[in-house]
């Protein structure tokens, strides 16, 4: 080793000892021929002396050090003179009295130093992510990522499961996301597939006896991006035999008590806070509900269908909803012009015809631009609902549950960070279950997975699959923290009648099952366990525990929302050689008109 200690390892009682540094210069100063280095590693930062007596050489060098240069220090550590300590820093009351200065690697001037505070743009440090690593923040989260993962992988270890390796290059099955598809050299034509998610390779393995399966998987899906999601991310896969959703479900509070003390000091209480969909999507719009504020929904659909007002009572008639949510005691604070932002929002954002609002009096009662045109019964029976008081403000939408249920969802998260109801720092965890099984497609008007097709329904739903699709409930469980979904899984189909039921309400004949998942259909012929799983979002987890809001500063290396690495700049052209030995022909992209 060319140091003997780390720039964050010394303290006030390694004074007097010789010691070895290496790093980067974090800061330059010079101070009339005596000159103070910062140096830099990932452990911390230390202050270097280099004075006369330090060497007539050892000065010269350090003359000419700037920021991001590599250097090696030999010192003596001594007391930082009386009052000069840092106590910002955990080697503030030391200094290294320079006897060797040695500079290893020059470096050029960055575009951006690790060290500034205004951060320069995102594409700019994505570029020259080797400097951007520097940074310390971006240090810390990639240490508490590691953290995580291991903590993880003990807890799992704890309790009997068993990590395995499932393959990356595995066979298409274009079910859910967009497949990102690898030639195969050696078979003409056909293609591998990346992994969406080991989901068939584990059930396999349940199949096979080992009950217990744990695996920090890479998966892969060629989607369209946005902060939170990334075309490669990792994720704490596992899957577990002879058990039910409650099971799974108990499994991972533990972790989550783990992870919460380890790495946050949050104590929590077990069993976690659950509702059903149904709930969710009714008191908060979302299958991921953010639990850290109220404000819940309100819905005055049966007030709506009392008026003559054409807005509410169309929308009623229509076979959609009148729904909104209220902000205690704060009217004051939203202009018209602030309103009017709100509504474009919904406009723009979710579809919303338009936004109602009401603003409730000192007196008691609603005022509003519409409020002329509703009845008295109907106005009191809003307020009643609301349970408004002097100073609140009301917010509607009046359109389809869908649109109801993003525009205020949309709404309520906006204004919880805005008007700052909760404190940032705040961590919520709780679970969504019971699921639809089917979602319907309106372009095809066809059934699709909600989950995936090898949910398994409830018990007492399976009359549902071939009468009423829409009524079926899945053994689904969603983790929710802070109002993202962190983590899904449910409980699996296991044996191979019913899972051919759902490939039928799916549009996927008996040929076409067979093609694409005979494997799994024929091991669910010969002995499958009861079991199921979850796959929790490595990525997304440690963004929430770093209190971060974008999922590309916990990853080392990340893509851009155009799915592109600017520091290596991948995606990029190959060598014809090779498109001819994969037996592929590139076509010229359409001329931009």
């Amino acid at each position: 080793m060319l140091r003997s200690h780390t720039c964050g390892e010394l303290r006030i009682a390694n004074v007097d000892q010789q010691v070895t540094l290496c790093g980067w210069v974090d800061k330059y100063r010079d101070h009339g021929g005596t000159m103070f280095l910062d140096l830099r590693d990932r452990y911390g930062r230390t202050q270097v002396v280099v004075n006369p007596d330090s060497g007539t050489d050892n000065v010269e060098v350090a003359k000419k050090l700037r920021g991001e240069d590599v250097v090696l220090i030999e010192g003596v550590v001594s007391a930082r003179l009386m009052g000069k300590d840092n106590m910002k820093l955990p080697t503030g009351e030391i200094e290294i009295r320079a006897t060797r200065v040695q500079l290893l690697n020059r470096s050029l001037t960055p575009p951006f130093f690790p060290n500034q505070e205004e951060l320069p743009g995102e594409d700019l440090r994505l570029k020259h992510r080797f400097i951007d690593l520097r940074r310390s923040s971006m240090q810390e989260t990639l240490i508490l990522r590691a953290k995580i993962i291991k903590a993880m992988r003990d807890y799992f270890a704890d309790n009997d499961f068993i990590d395995v390796e499932t393959p990356i290059l595995g066979r298409s099955t274009p079910e859910g996301a967009r497949d990102y598809l690898v030639p195969s050299r050696v078979h003409w034509g056909q293609f591998f597939a990346l992994p969406q998610s080991p989901q068939l390779y584990k059930q396999i393995l349940m199949v096979a006896g080992y009950d217990r399966y744990v695996q920090v998987a890479r998966c892969f899906r060629d989607e369209d991006l946005r902060a939170d999601r990334q075309p490669e991310f990792t994720q704490l896969d596992m899957e577990m035999s002879f058990v039910d959703a409650n099971d799974i479900i108990a499994m991972i509070d533990g972790l989550m008590v783990q992870l919460a003390d380890k790495m946050l000091g949050i104590p929590l209480t077990t069993p976690l806070p659950r509702m059903t969909y149904d709930e969710a999507m009714r008191r908060f719009g979302s299958d991921c509900p953010d639990l850290r504020f109220g404000m819940e929904i309100v819905d005055c659909s049966d007030l709506a269908a009392q008026t003559s007002f054409r807005v509410f009572r169309g929308a009623v008639d229509e076979g959609g909803h009148v729904r909104g949510i209220k902000v205690d005691r704060r009217a004051e604070e939203f202009s018209r012009k602030r309103i009017d932002e709100l509504t474009e929002f919904t406009k723009n954002d979710f579809g919303a015809k338009g936004l109602a609002w009401f603003r409730v009096e000192q007196d008691g009662s609603l005022w509003s631009p519409i409020s002329k045109n509703l009845e008295p019964a109907v106005l009191d029976g809003i307020k009643s609902r609301f349970q408004a008081e002097p100073g609140d403000l009301i917010l509607m939408l009046a359109d389809t549950w869908e649109v109801t249920c993003k525009g205020l969802n949309g709404l309520r998260r906006r204004l919880g960070a805005e008007l700052q109801l909760y404190d940032p720092k705040q961590m919520h965890f709780s679970w969504v279950v019971e699921f639809p099984m089917f979602d319907k497609d309106e372009e095809s008007n066809r059934w699709v997975a909600m989950h995936h097709p090898f949910t398994a329904p409830r018990s007492q739903d399976l009359e549902s699959l071939k009468k009423s699709p829409g009524d079926c409930r899945a053994q689904a469980y969603d983790l929710v923290i802070n109002g993202y979904e962190a983590g899904g899984g449910t409980i699996r189909i296991h044996d191979h009648s019913t899972q051919q039921d759902v490939f039928d309400l799916l549009g996927m004949t008996a040929e076409m099952a067979r093609d694409r998942f005979g494997f799994l259909l024929d091991a669910l012929s010969y002995g499958a366990p009861p079991h199921g799983g979850i796959a929790l979002g490595i990525d997304r987890i440690v963004m929430l525990f770093a209190r971060l809001d974008n999922i590309r500063d916990c990853i080392a290396f990340p893509k851009t929302q155009r799915a592109m690495d600017l520091m290596t700049e991948a995606p990029g052209s190959v060598e014809h050689k090779q498109l001819h030995e994969l037996h592929i022909q590139v076509e010229t992209p359409p001329a931009k008109s």
